[in-house]
């Protein structure tokens, strides 16, 4: 899976929920669950129905837009009741309201209470150890770890657990239908920081660091508009069905940790050159390095988590919670400016809400269920007031004359013919992959290639494939020549021509050296 990714980065990946507020108007709006929808129409009227009758007596049927004016689209009231009794259910308001005053008025203390003498953790390992499935025992290496922890930034922590709390109900109940220890849940903050575009230098991707196969055979697409990877709920679902498959393998909770990071083929070798110890610590020392730092880092934030209280971190509840959105299934494209135009979600809030989607499009495709995660105040005046809101989202469209991508489902492999000049770089930053990748993928032992030689390729990047199935006149068609000139060198050429290197004119010429003269023909490919 993906790689060992340090709490240090939490500054990068986190999201601060607090960062705008809502203006008095919004949260009047909010409130009264009313969205509004902004429209140019030149002096023509807009009817609003809705198919219960008797709705239309509380809804403004109809309305004179000129220029810029706005209409009123109410939920329907007994609908906006019922969820308002339902939500106060589950925050049980007078408790909620009690907590975040005590919150509120604490005393912050700017500094973390590092003073953690090695008795006094040990008993608390022990603790955790006694309620866990995991090995929580007392190791050196795990107390320097954690002591590694308590010297961070504590706002930057406080703000991990701000986030954590958002996404840590939907973790435990998806870890829950595959029966898998909850704790489980502080793997995300070890794989990602918390963060579902989190992506690492390998093309790991999303809150659990899936690859593009592992994702894929676990029943995650990724398109040039959508990347499932990227889908907290999907994703997690995923991460479940596949650690329960390494459980199944391993029958030991650690030995998933580890599989989990480096591949089960890894631990497998771990044991034999163990002599056939299935204790983590013992098989530490067989594992790779990052694997090595792995488990460790899963055991200190899963401590820090449980005893933050008693180290003085104070997170702040965020925005909004996970049981307070709700999703709605598209049925026309529609952009995230267009919704947050009409319900007055911030466009923030609804990447937040909703990271799968990399344009901030969400795309209508046919036996595709692709869905806009929304709050719940606003989800029910968006479902009741759909045919206006698609309307307008329409003809925003048509106004702007908004060109969209044309969407292409990344495929699991390929098959790539190695034409005239090509050479592994080149077609590695075609398909957004590693030469070294290339090269495992085909058993190449050197970067040699010869002309129509076929190639295995797992691309990383949507459409290239349907690029790549184009007929061979156009590649030929994207080259062109260059004479050379009194004084040329291969680098003064690069140089004429961006995206042109030294190299891609050696390879695509088969020149041995740098040495040109005058009137000499070279074949320049286009990126």
């Amino acid at each position: 899976m993906g790689r060992y990714i340090i709490l240090s980065l939490v500054f990068l990946f986190g999201i601060n929920l607090h960062a705008q507020k809502d203006t008095e108007e919004k949260q009047v709006e909010k409130a009264n669950f009313r969205v509004q929808i902004f429209q140019k129409v030149d002096s023509s009227e807009i009817i609003l129905t809705h198919p219960d009758p008797e709705f239309k007596d509380k809804l403004p049927i109809s309305a004179v837009i000129r220029d810029s004016a706005a209409v009123s689209l109410q939920d329907m009231p007994r609908a906006a009741e019922i969820d308002s009794v339902w939500r106060a259910q589950l925050t049980d308001s007078d408790l909620f309201e009690t907590m975040y005053k005590s919150i509120r008025e604490q005393d912050y203390k700017e500094e973390v209470y590092k003073e953690l003498p090695t008795d006094t953790l040990k008993a608390r390992l022990a603790k955790l150890n006694a309620r866990t499935p995991f090995n929580v025992e007392y190791h050196p290496i795990l107390e320097k770890v954690i002591n590694s922890y308590l010297n961070r930034n504590k706002k930057a922590m406080e703000r991990l657990m701000a986030i954590s709390e958002y996404y840590f109900p939907m973790f435990e109940q998806q870890l829950d239908r595959y029966d898998i220890p909850l704790e489980i849940k502080y793997l995300a903050i070890v794989e990602s920081a918390l963060n579902p575009r989190a992506k690492s230098w390998v093309g790991a991707t999303g809150l659990w660091q899936f690859m593009y196969r592992t994702g894929k055979a676990h029943g995650l697409d990724v398109s040039s508009y959508v990347d499932e990877r990227m889908d907290p709920q999907m994703s997690t679902e995923a991460a479940a069905k596949y650690l329960a498959t390494l459980y199944r393998t391993f029958e030991d909770w650690d030995l998933v940790l580890a599989s989990y990071n480096s591949g089960p083929g890894n631990v497998s070798k771990a044991i034999r050159r163990s002599g056939g110890s299935h204790n983590y610590w013992e098989l530490r020392r067989f594992l790779p390095r990052e694997t090595a730092g792995y488990v460790p880092a899963f055991l200190a934030t899963l401590y820090l988590f449980e005893y933050a209280e008693e180290h003085n971190f104070q997170p702040q509840r965020p925005e909004i919670a996970f049981f307070e959105t709700d999703t709605i299934k598209v049925k026309q494209l529609i952009t995230f400016e267009q919704i947050s135009e009409v319900t007055g979600v911030e466009k923030e809030m609804l990447q937040f809400l909703n990271p799968s989607y990399k344009l901030d499009v969400i795309p209508f495709i046919e036996d595709e269920n692709y869905m806009i995660r929304l709050p719940t105040t606003v989800s029910g005046a968006f479902v009741s007031n759909e045919d206006a809101i698609y309307n307008f989202a329409e003809k925003d469209i048509q106004k702007e004359e908004k060109a969209f991508p044309e969407f292409v489902k990344a495929e699991e492999k390929l098959r790539y013919r190695v034409r005239s000049g090509d050479y592994l770089g080149r077609i590695a930053q075609r398909y957004g992959v590693g030469v070294s990748s290339i090269k495992r993928w085909n058993n190449l032992r050197s970067n040699n290639l010869r002309i129509g030689q076929y190639l295995t390729i797992y691309p990383r990047k949507p459409g290239v494939v349907a690029q790549n199935k184009k007929d061979t006149s156009e590649e030929i068609s994207s080259t062109k020549t260059y004479t050379v000139k009194k004084g040329d060198s291969l680098w003064s050429i690069s140089r004429k021509f961006p995206g042109i290197t030294v190299q891609n004119l050696r390879s695509w010429n088969d020149m041995g050296s740098n040495s040109l003269k005058p009137g000499m023909e070279l074949k320049l490919f286009k990126g």
